[in-house]
């Protein structure tokens, strides 16, 4: 038998797994697929996907939840009334089916009775099919009770306690499994489990829909951007930006993500971008602060089975994130003041000496160049003699004797 386990919560890659490992199971003739479980729940869509494979599998899928304080709530009940086989390990849970919305609260009145009878038929038929207690498991989504093992095989609600995976197949082999086409019988001294690897994308894709994982990925691709967008020619961040930001963009759409959220961060963005341009006293900065912390607090919500991101997380996250922006902020404002130190402008109230001079233009030599200079007025300037750089035009200085008074330093002119 091939052994698969799902643990955490049910989301897109627990859906990949299950199909993937029942494909092996069939294609490599294995007599059934012994799944073990272990979740807080996740969400809807992968769990009828999960329960769907289930139904139409053509090995048997033998459930199993453990170890030993393992749990099987909210979307696990559906999984466990679909199994062919259920079992429960001792202090292990099942129960608390009870549906909520992409925030996490209780929906209201009105919705909460389309959902809940469409999700208390569903487990219904489910347990039903197998034999099990269909009135339990609709009161799991109804009423959100929760069970211990021992209660849940006494109340009909799995058929075995078992310790382990091993356990189970020895209390099975002498009822069988009962198939469609007859009952399907085993020996459990020859039964062997061979576990199955998902791989490296199912690891990695779990770890992408981790809700603190796509956060962080979020705010880090939105960081290298504006890094990139505000030094040009780092390269590196900017890459590094895009894939971050695009994973995270993929996580974010499975996840149950609040658009206001999103739209909170992203104008915390613009808000950083408009204190490179406005004068604001650091009051936009400010305020894109306040804007990506909100933002990050309503991201990503907590539902049964998916933790939210956790506020040590958002602020350290956040701080992080505003100090990479100031540092883009304060290198763009230096360079900004700088500008003017460049060029022609460098030169104004610089001083020269005359190389050459005939009436009101001759030469002079500053910073190691000769230059063509011009006096406004007459000036008596010979070889040698210093002179005051007060203007700028193409590549001809206006000069005045240096011993002159100076005069307010002229704009560069082009």
């Amino acid at each position: 038998m091939l052994h698969a386990v799902v643990r955490g919560p049910i989301t897109p890659a627990s859906e990949q797994l299950l199909t993937h490992a029942l494909e092996r199971a069939e294609g490599q003739g294995y007599g059934a697929l012994l799944l073990e479980l272990d979740t807080p729940g996740g969400l809807v869509t992968s769990m009828r996907g999960m329960v769907s494979s289930i139904l139409g599998a053509r090995v048997p899928v033998l459930l199993w939840v453990g170890p030993s304080g393992a749990r099987a709530t909210s979307a696990g009940v559906f999984l466990v009334a679909a199994a062919h086989v259920a079992a429960m390990s001792p202090q292990s849970t099942i129960g608390a089916a009870s549906p909520v919305d992409m925030g996490g609260k209780d929906v209201d009145a009105t919705m909460a009775a389309k959902i809940k009878n469409d999700l208390m038929s569903y487990v219904r038929g489910l347990a039903a099919s197998r034999g099990r207690n269909a009135q339990w498991y609709q009161d799991a989504v109804d009423a959100a009770v929760s069970i211990t093992a021992q209660e849940a095989v006494m109340s009909g609600v799995v058929e075995f306690l078992a310790e382990s995976p091993q356990d189970l197949l020895i209390q099975l082999a002498p009822r069988g499994i009962a198939m469609p086409d007859g009952t399907l019988r085993f020996d459990a001294q020859a039964a062997t489990l061979d576990a199955y690897d998902p791989g490296l994308r199912h690891r990695m894709l779990s770890w992408l829909l981790d809700p603190q994982i796509a956060y962080l990925l979020l705010l880090g691709g939105i960081a290298g951007l504006f890094f990139e967008f505000t030094t040009p020619g780092a390269i590196l961040p900017g890459v590094l930006g895009g894939l971050s930001l695009l994973l995270a963009l993929y996580a974010l759409s499975i996840l149950p993500t609040s658009t206001a959220g999103i739209l909170l961060i992203l104008f915390a963005v613009v808000l950083f971008v408009l204190e490179i341009f406005v004068t604001s006293f650091g009051m936009l900065a400010v305020a894109g602060l306040v804007s990506l912390f909100l933002g990050s607090l309503i991201l990503i919500a907590p539902t049964p089975g998916l933790e939210g991101v956790p506020l040590t997380t958002i602020i350290l996250t956040v701080g992080a994130v505003t100090a990479i922006m100031s540092l883009c902020l304060v290198l763009i404002t230096r360079a900004q003041r700088r500008q003017s130190m460049h060029g022609l402008a460098a030169m104004l109230g610089m001083t020269g000496r005359i190389t050459t001079w005939n009436g009101q233009d001759g030469t002079i030599r500053l910073r190691g160049e000769t230059w063509r200079a011009v006096s406004p007025g007459p000036a008596a300037f010979q070889p040698g003699d210093e002179a005051r750089v007060t203007a700028a035009r193409g590549l001809t200085l206006t000069v005045e004797p240096q011993d002159a008074p100076a005069q307010p330093a002229a704009k560069k002119e082009t």
